[in-house]
């Protein structure tokens, strides 16, 4: 296979190197991330082999990126057993009965991002989208002030562009995760905490206080309920994996509806059928919304919250009359799967029909993938779809996005780990009329 970059692997440029080699050495191919042995693949019955089948058996782990600290705790980073528990006491959380709950929640964050979309389009005429869904995605300003400067310098730190000096940096008591990030956390969690079993009166249903409740349910009683610091990993770990995945996916929408008013104006339609004079969202709504779901879908495909899906091998194994030993890494390059023209009509081309209920049925589970497969998936999709669908009803309520003169077109990717634009995704919002709704 391809020769990787020394210490970094080859993380920077992922999304067309993956799509080189696929082109290069078809269905499966090798190469090395420092020392760390990969394999890639796209043969669909060994994605559903390694992600489903043997998840329990052989897959059950991610590749351990860092150290980590207390964080080994968080739901997407324990492994095994423990990674079995906790995903048992948190999978209740995201029930649709929960969601339900928490829209009212959401739906105020989205009347805060539309004021904040409206003042920034009147005073610079332009509006760098990352820059307002950012502060969507991030919820709450005391997340905002604890991870904001550092969340930008995550993937050059040598903690993880090093994973093989992991044991170096555990016995040193080093931790990827900043000590003043996570003690910040730790004493918010413990004070919000206290606040909320003092006041019996408040009834706020979000992540946090869905994670107090299960500590005292009856349905923990088969497993050890959660700790009060594995509460503090999970909400880490929800907002840590929560921040870049919205805010960046949202930007993606808002550029591909800017170059493609047709989608733009018919999903507006059916926003405007659904939810008429600005009517907020309403959960049972929501979920029957065809267009909006076609828009969202066709975009994490082109841009998937996921560029790459990895999974540990725990034991030597052979899957389809391959070999894969012991401490592999097998991956799965979502970005170039779902680009591909075998898989895909028009592979590059922005086609929500691709996902109308005529031809949803049709698309094989294993070749899209914006949140991962089988049983650990990303726990958090639904509220992530619910979050990312809200704003974008409550923004096309209210604003037209359209390219602007710092737009640039056609989008580049990013050199650096995480799928995003190489330049900030810029665009102007027109008022759709005078009376802006939530503000």
């Amino acid at each position: 296979g391809p020769k990787p970059l020394p210490f970094l692997g080859t993380i920077l440029g992922f999304a067309d190197f993956d799509v080189e080699c696929y082109k290069k050495y078809g269905k499966m191919w090798g190469l090395y991330d420092g020392p760390q042995p990969v394999l890639a693949v796209t043969d669909t019955d060994m994605i559903k082999t390694v992600f489903v089948k043997e998840c329990y058996s052989v897959f059950t782990n991610r590749r351990p990126f860092g150290p980590v600290g207390f964080m080994k705790k968080a739901v997407s980073i324990s492994e095994d057993e423990e990674w079995k528990r906790i995903r048992t006491l948190l999978s209740p959380t995201f029930t649709s009965g929960k969601l339900k709950e928490m829209l009212p929640i959401i739906t105020q964050y989205a009347d805060v991002l539309v004021k904040n979309l409206k003042m920034k389009a009147e005073k610079d005429n332009t509006v760098t989208m990352k820059d307002i869904f950012g502060a969507y995605s991030m919820d709450d300003p005391f997340v905002n002030i604890a991870f904001s400067p550092w969340f930008p310098f995550f993937f050059l730190s040598p903690t993880v562009m090093l994973p093989f000096l992991i044991p170096v940096y555990e016995a040193l008591n080093i931790s990827m995760f900043p000590k003043h990030v996570t003690n910040f956390f730790k004493s918010s969690v413990e004070r919000m905490k206290k606040d909320r079993l003092q006041d019996k009166t408040k009834h706020r249903v979000d992540l946090l206080q869905l994670m107090i409740n299960s500590q005292n349910s009856k349905d923990t009683e088969s497993h050890k309920a959660l700790s009060d610091l594995e509460i503090v990993a999970q909400s880490i770990i929800f907002i840590f994996a929560g921040y870049e995945t919205t805010s960046s996916a949202l930007s993606f929408v808002t550029y591909l509806l800017a170059t493609h008013p047709d989608v733009q104006k018919k999903l507006q339609e059916e926003i405007d059928v659904v939810f008429p004079n600005k009517a907020p969202a309403t959960y049972d709504a929501l979920v029957q919304m065809e267009y909006l779901d076609m828009v969202v879908n066709e975009t994490l495909r082109l841009y998937p919250i996921a560029g790459r899906l990895e999974r540990l091998c725990k034991t030597d194994v052979e899957i389809n009359g391959a070999f894969i030993p012991k401490g592999t890494v097998v991956m799965v390059p979502t970005y170039a799967l779902h680009r591909d023209p075998k898989l895909w009509q028009e592979p590059e081309e922005f086609h929500p029909e691709r996902f109308s209920k005529k031809n949803k049925d049709s698309i094989d589970p294993y070749i899209f993938m914006p949140f991962g497969n089988g049983p650990r998936n990303c726990l958090g999709m639904r509220f992530a779809l619910m979050n990312m669908k809200v704003a974008l009803i409550r923004v096309l309520q209210n604003f037209t996005f359209k390219p602007c003169k710092e737009t640039q077109i056609p989008m580049k990717l990013s050199k650096q780990g995480f799928l995003q634009a190489e330049k900030p995704i810029v665009l102007k919002a027109v008022p759709r009329d005078g009376i802006i709704s939530g503000a």
